[in-house]
């Protein structure tokens, strides 16, 4: 078993990739900008959220009082800091595939008998996470509302946002601050501190033990209640039960203990506590550890995180003509850079490469600053960074990324970096078939796991015919 400093350890290695990728500032930069003129719906586009609702629709078959709610949430929403927060999972911190999770939740209203309205984000299955993509919705029972497909999963008790809505919300996105746990209270601090020592092994693994107690009694009031039981789940057979109790009179905050740890089995009619309550926020230990800075953050992260704290402005991009590099080619130190959109060796003349490229193809050896450019279209040495943009979503990223590398008019050769781009192709045409439904309704359709899993010693090969 991994001891809980090793487990924290890749916890955090995760979010800092997640923190480099997921999220890039050009999608914060256009998404604000859109939701800062009103267009909730150019926000969610800019943040590659599918809106998968009808404003309309929602007026006729549930009133004007819950169309008028929804509306003012969706102005609220910020679909960049709602995507910077959702789940992910190791080892490449993507989206938790095949989630819905609940944003919010209205109702019942004069137009409905007992179902509450809920407005829910879905992330799309492992076979068709191409772009990196979700979509929101609204869900009713056991269906999506507009939505004439089979029913959908309804929203997970483990993950859910309704609770928390500091992470997507910009009306409430100072909360973080407290909710986090970057500002505590002097009466939960002295509350957090526990003789038990499994409170501070919890600690040390990166959950969030010392919001606990305030965090459960959130969920209880959500359904009725000021007391009980709480499940926290610590793993996939392990669950902690800790019994809350009522806050006494006066400013104090309610209490928690641990009641017991068990199987999942036993914990199972429990309320379960959020995943965004269970551990500490990513963005405060990778912070507190040195391992981001502020500036890398989300603008309202930073905001909520350090109080004061002044965005700095866009930094310039490096023209890639201005720097070309350098290659050890016979005994002399030559450059390679662009030249009319093309990576071109700069201390040749044109006969001599002429000849070195038919030379080349006639199985000989070539300069080696021909093979440098070879080398560049087949194998970079920035192919990770472009693999890890291309999981991530991050299409327009990845190709200026390719482009400052070779030249905007660059005809890719055979090798890694071309086979990257085409794989990504053919995944986002999987994605398409998926929002369009052509893929049929099995839980396992044809094309399944198209993503190819690196570093396995025995690879699953997808399945695209």
């Amino acid at each position: 078993m991994r001891s809980p400093a090793a487990n924290a350890d890749s916890r955090l290695s995760l979010w800092r990739q997640v923190r480099e990728y997921a999220v890039p500032p050009s999608m914060i930069e256009a998404a604000t900008a859109r939701r800062h003129v009103g267009d909730w719906a150019g926000a969610c586009a800019a943040a590659r959220v599918d809106v998968d609702l009808d404003l309309r629709a929602v007026t006729r078959d549930h009133g004007r009082e819950l169309a008028a709610r929804l509306r003012a949430d969706l102005r609220h929403l910020a679909p960049d800091l709602l995507r910077w927060h959702l789940p992910r999972i190791a080892p490449d911190g993507l989206l938790r595939p095949g989630l819905t999770l609940a944003l919010a939740s209205y109702g019942p209203t004069e137009h409905d008998d007992a179902e509450p309205v809920h407005l829910v984000v879905r992330t799309p299955p492992a076979w068709a996470d191409a772009g990196q993509r979700v979509s929101l919705t609204l869900w009713t029972g056991s269906r999506d509302e507009g939505s004439q497909a089979r029913p959908r999963p309804h929203p997970d008790r483990r993950y859910r946002l309704d609770l928390h809505r500091h992470l997507w919300d910009v009306r409430r996105s100072d909360e973080l601050r407290s909710r986090s746990g970057a500002r505590q209270p002097p009466l939960e601090a002295a509350t957090a501190t526990c003789p038990d020592p499994s409170w501070n092994a919890l600690r040390e693994g990166g959950y969030a033990v010392h919001r606990w107690a305030a965090e459960a009694a959130l969920l209880l009031r959500a359904e009725g209640r000021t007391s009980g039981g709480v499940a926290v789940r610590l793993g996939p057979r392990r669950r902690l039960l800790l019994d809350i109790a009522a806050a006494g009179p006066g400013p104090r905050p309610p209490s928690a203990r641990i009641a017991g740890a068990s199987r999942a089995g036993r914990v199972a009619g429990l309320p379960v506590l959020p995943d965004a309550a269970t551990w500490t926020a990513p963005d405060l230990e990778l912070l507190r550890h040195g391992l981001i800075e502020v500036h890398q953050l989300h603008p309202l992260v930073a905001a909520a995180l350090m109080p004061g704290h002044r965005a700095a402005g866009p930094r310039p991009s490096p023209d890639p003509a201005a720097a070309p590099r350098l290659v050890a080619c016979r005994g002399a130190r030559h450059r390679i850079g662009l030249v009319d959109g093309v990576l071109t060796p700069l201390d040749h003349e044109p006969a001599e490469i002429r000849r070195e490229e038919l030379l080349a193809a006639l199985t000989g050896t070539p300069l080696p600053c021909l093979q440098a450019i070879d080398e560049a279209h087949r194998r970079p040495e920035c192919l990770p960074d472009i693999r890890a943009r291309l999981d991530h979503g991050d299409v327009a990223g990845a190709l200026a990324t390719v482009e400052a590398l070779l030249g905007p008019d660059a005809l890719l050769r055979d090798g890694n970096l071309r086979d990257e781009l085409e794989t990504a192709a053919q995944r986002r045409i999987t994605f398409g078939l998926y929002r369009a439904g052509l893929t049929g309704h099995t839980p396992n359709p044809p094309c399944r796991d198209v993503r190819p899993k690196r570093g396995r010693s025995h690879p699953r090969h997808a399945i695209t015919r």
